[in-house]
Formats: structure tokens, C-alpha cells, sequence
């Protein structure tokens, strides 16, 4: 990726039991990766979660945001996979790194 483009930052502590979570996750990646101006995604997790996605641009990331089955997923989320999230928008104007 080249900057500039944003990142979409998610920040979770889940409930207990997978309720399904698994592949309702998986399901969410794979029809991002589909949406126009997505970029790339990256995720982690221990005692909470850290997921970012990566967008071309704010209306990319409000499209990804009203999507039908996206919009179903966040509302399992509320009320079965999370005792609570965050969710910031972020604009990324420049990025370095290190890679063997």
C-alpha cells in the first residue's frame, strides 16, 4: 500500500464462547476483501482485539459500513460476541518499515 489512504481500527474484548464468531469473521474478511477501495487487513488478539482494515477513501469505508451483511454481523456482535468495541477511523499519510 501507498499512503495516503485510512485505516479503520477495531478494538474488541469478546464475551465468552464462540457463538459462531469464527466463521462470521471469517465470512466478513472475505467480503471485504470484495468491496471497492479495500486494501488490505490485519488482526490480532489476546486479551482483546486489534483488527485494521485499510481503505481507499471515506466513502469506500462508509459503503463497507452500510453493507447488508455487514450491518447483520454488527448487530451479532453487539449482542453476542463483544462486551464492548471501539472503532477509529484513521488517515494515514506516510508509512515505513523493516523486512528481511
Amino acid at each position: 500500500m501507498q499512503p495516503p489512504y485510512y485505516a479503520v481500527i477495531f478494538t474488541s474484548k469478546r464475551t465468552e464462547g464462540e457463538n459462531g464468531y469464527a466463521e462470521m469473521a471469517q465470512k466478513m474478511e472475505d467480503l471485504a476483501r470484495k468491496q471497492t477501495g479495500f486494501l488490505g487487513f490485519e488482526s490480532a488478539r489476546d486479551e482483546i482485539g486489534i483488527s485494521v482494515s485499510y481503505w481507499e477513501s471515506l466513502e469506500d469505508i462508509l459503503k463497507w459500513k452500510t453493507n447488508t451483511e455487514h450491518l447483520f454481523a454488527q448487530q451479532k456482535g453487539k449482542s453476542d460476541w463483544y462486551a464492548w468495541y471501539k472503532v477509529r477511523i484513521c488517515f494515514v499519510e506516510r508509512e515505513y518499515g523493516f523486512n528481511i
